[in-house]
């Protein structure tokens, strides 16, 4: 199990930051990748093509403006990709989720805002193929349904 988390820009660094630790308390590995599709269109082919040959694998996208990243990625992937654009106020995030949530066609990329949630979407998609991880994420969920007597 790998999660690949691929920033546009690395001015988006801040914002992922502390999600490989996360990945690691749940025993997945992650990677960070910077790497914009819009400056460097052949690196992000290479790379997805790359890991087209991998199993169990899944990419968070972090890129802003115009995010060609999440559907360059999406487009050319058998693997799940969920984008999470990163915003520094309510300007900047009408701009990112905008161009985020409109996607073409065949272009699959789930989005999820809040970074926290990023990380449980991946967990669970993992899950799908691994006992283990569902057990931790059914106890997790019983913890949480505790808390709230």
């Amino acid at each position: 199990m790998k999660v690949i988390i691929w920033l546009g820009s690395k001015s988006d660094m801040e914002f992922v930051e502390g999600m490989g630790k996360e990945f690691a308390a749940w025993g997945v590995d992650s990677e960070y990748i910077v790497a914009s599709a819009h400056k460097v269109p052949e690196k992000a082919f290479e790379i997805i093509q790359k890991n087209n040959k991998e199993e169990d694998l899944v990419y968070v996208t972090v890129a802003g403006r115009s995010n060609a990243l999440s559907g360059v990625v999406s487009a050319n992937s058998v693997h799940p990709v969920i984008a999470c654009p990163p915003f520094k106020g309510k300007d900047d995030f009408i701009v990112n989720i905008n161009s985020t949530l409109n996607m073409p066609s065949d272009t699959p990329a789930m989005t999820v805002l809040d970074r926290l949630n990023v990380i449980q979407a991946v967990l669970r998609i993992f899950a799908l193929k691994n006992p283990d991880l569902k057990k931790q994420i059914l106890a997790r969920i019983a913890d949480i349904k505790k808390s709230f007597g």
